[in-house]
């Protein structure tokens, strides 16, 4: 039997939990850094984006060679959460009807690989809430940003699991975790 269907959120976080415009604090690149997306991407087959990051993409991501991120989210198919109608007309992007967590229920119980959840915050909350989030893999800037909004506030108690952690060359520090169902 195959391995149940994981929702995955990857961020980048500044040190004090920021997630909100990380290229405003992330302080340097460097090629773990790239592999770890890389990683993080290519077990993923669908994404769920909110209504804001949607919008801020779908004008960036397709004309983008910032790669293989730009390849990737152009082909996935993208499932946004809205009330409206999509305006852009962004390859494989559909809204989506009815509840966010019925929906990523059913997704989960359906085959295929992992379901990314990438620059969507209000989104990644909404599911940890409702325990439907199966891995967290951050990259954590060594910066204080103070100001922004940050990923994990105003939620349930949750207990993790470090599956991995590294550091950088550009003094990030990777860290995977597994959410305690």
């Amino acid at each position: 039997m195959a391995d149940p269907r994981k929702v995955v959120a990857g961020y980048f976080l500044s040190l004090d939990g920021v997630a909100e415009a990380p290229d405003k604090f992330l302080t340097g690149w460097d090629d773990e850094t790239d592999a770890s997306g890389a990683r993080l991407i290519e077990t993923q087959d669908v994404v769920i984006l909110g209504r804001r990051t949607y919008d801020e993409w779908s004008g960036f991501w397709p004309t983008s060679e910032i790669e293989p991120f730009a390849s990737f989210i152009n082909t996935t198919p993208k499932y946004v959460a809205t009330s409206k109608p999509l305006d852009a007309d962004w390859s494989n992007s559909h809204a989506i009807e009815g509840d966010l967590a019925d929906f990523v229920r059913t997704l989960k119980s359906q085959p295929g690989g992992d379901i990314g959840i990438h620059g969507s915050i209000s989104i990644t909350q909404s599911l940890l809430a409702a325990n439907l989030i199966d891995e967290l893999r951050l990259v954590i800037a060594p910066t204080i940003v103070t100001t922004g909004q940050r990923l994990l506030t105003n939620l349930p108690l949750t207990h993790l699991e470090t599956i991995r952690s590294t550091p950088t060359p550009a003094g990030h520090l990777l860290v995977d975790y597994r959410v305690v169902h």
